[in-house]
């Protein structure tokens, strides 16, 4: 959908392009209204209102970043950003509503009715500022409170698409950075030095392949070039922030093209070590059963249904799980095999991302259950139908058949089974025995009765 609104964008701006774009004091290319594609009606009211109370207190606002983006592509953004010469203690004293957070740059969540928008200082130049700047031995800035101008701020962002200012004073768009050029060349490019940039921050290597994929844009060569030799820098990010990132990337409505761009990359062994080692091993069904598990959540995700984090976990960790299994299965019983899997794929996870527990606990249930359904004699199938976890469990077999799992006809009974009457499921389950009476039930063995003593007798 953003391919054809981008097509459209472009072959919309060739003929405005024939007016001369003006600049500024500062060199930034000033678009005005009659040459881009921005409609005040798309725009959030509670990012609208936000501005002009800043403005009215006498502060400059600004829309920045992927709102801007997005709605000059022609699309319709939910998240609006918002850039301010106003300090997050000013912002604060201004909206009853307001809370700073963040540690490593504060910005400002102001609440307005059921929207939460994020409103930020301008940022400066770290290394002119008497302000406060941290960076750790690899570069990474550790804390960053340090305030600038509109052409400051724009340098400070990450990709020129991203550095684009929308103002209500003339409903022009400043471009700093030679962003409207590369919204037209589907190009993704880095503001800056990426190596030094992806060293300062390395989440914005989790972006660029987001970006990248959810844009249907290129990576600039440069922007690109970086990315596979500083992927390990991500070990110093704090899982929390991971875990957050990885959510962004396959819920976002493009995660089969990311996850591709992940594997493109190597950031796989960084964020999922257990998981890019099983798929380097070959295992075609492992590889397909991840990359149906991305197809199903983007139909969900542009469907507007929900996908619950512990299901992607569920499916990405898959391949792990599996070959941690195969391993400790010649070691000890099945059961205890599989349990001690579970928790050895968990336990390599959580070096990496964090898995809060209302996820972790859905997953490891989806995962037992994958053990369960096989089993269906006498009342085993009804307890397992009962299971809270069943349905997510039950996609998730279908999941594994459509990747080319052979398993005996499983989903087809269990589909059937689902929809069936309670006589119906009794034969279904009659049916089974027969065709399977090694499975059947067998009738529990009496423990024989240990001898007791007789009084006086000799033992």
């Amino acid at each position: 959908m953003l391919k054809r609104l981008l097509n459209l964008f472009t072959s919309s701006t060739k003929d405005s392009a024939k007016a001369s774009v003006s600049r500024n004091s500062d060199g930034a290319a000033i678009i005005p209204r009659d040459q881009h594609t921005i409609s005040r009606k798309n725009i959030s009211s509670a990012a609208i209102k936000i501005i002009k109370q800043l403005e009215d207190a006498g502060f400059a606002a600004y829309l920045v970043g992927g709102g801007v983006r997005d709605l000059l592509l022609g699309g319709h953004p939910k998240d609006f950003d918002v850039a301010t010469n106003a300090t997050p203690e000013e912002v604060k004293r201004l909206f009853r509503s307001a809370r700073i957070v963040g540690r490593r740059f504060q910005i400002v969540h102001v609440r307005m009715g059921r929207e939460v928008i994020e409103v930020t200082t301008f940022r400066g130049h770290h290394e002119d500022s008497s302000q406060h700047a941290a960076r750790s031995e690899d570069g990474m800035l550790l804390r960053d409170n340090v305030y600038g101008t509109l052409e400051t701020d724009a340098m400070r962002r990450d990709f020129t698409v991203n550095a684009l200012y929308y103002t209500l004073k003339d409903f022009s768009v400043i471009d700093y950075c030679d962003g409207m050029s590369d919204l037209k060349t589907r190009t993704l490019r880095m503001i800056g030095d990426p190596a030094t940039r992806y060293k300062e921050d390395p989440v914005r290597m989790l972006r660029a392949l987001r970006f990248a994929a959810k844009l249907g844009f290129n990576l600039e060569p440069n922007t690109a070039k970086p990315i596979r030799e500083l992927g390990g820098l991500l070990l110093n990010v704090s899982d929390a922030r991971l875990f957050e990132e990885v959510l962004k990337l396959f819920l976002s409505g493009s995660a089969t093209a990311t996850f591709a761009l992940m594997r493109d990359y190597d950031l796989l062994t960084h964020l999922f070590p257990g998981t890019a080692k099983a798929l380097a091993a070959g295992d075609v069904i492992d590889a397909n059963l991840i990359e149906q598990c991305m197809v199903n959540t983007d139909k969900r995700i542009r469907g507007g249904k929900t996908v619950t984090p512990a299901f992607i976990y569920a499916a990405l960790l898959w391949p792990a799980l599996q070959q941690q299994f195969k391993l400790l299965s010649s070691q000890m019983p099945p059961t205890q095999a599989w349990a001690q899997a579970a928790q050895n794929t968990v336990n390599l996870q959580l070096t990496r991302t964090a898995v809060p527990k209302r996820f972790l606990i859905p997953m490891r249930e989806i995962w037992d259950l994958q053990q369960r359904l096989p089993s269906r004699l006498g009342m085993r199938a009804l307890r397992t139908l009962d299971h809270p976890r069943f349905r997510a469990a039950y996609d998730f077999l279908l999941m594994r058949e459509a990747a080319g799992e052979a398993l005996d006809g499983l989903g087809v009974w269990w589909t059937n089974y689902q929809t069936a009457n309670d006589e119906e499921r009794e034969e279904m389950v009659k049916n089974l025995a027969k065709q399977s009476p090694k499975g059947a039930s067998k009738p529990r063995r009496r423990r024989p009765r240990k001898p007791t003593a007789t009084p006086g007798g000799n033992e």
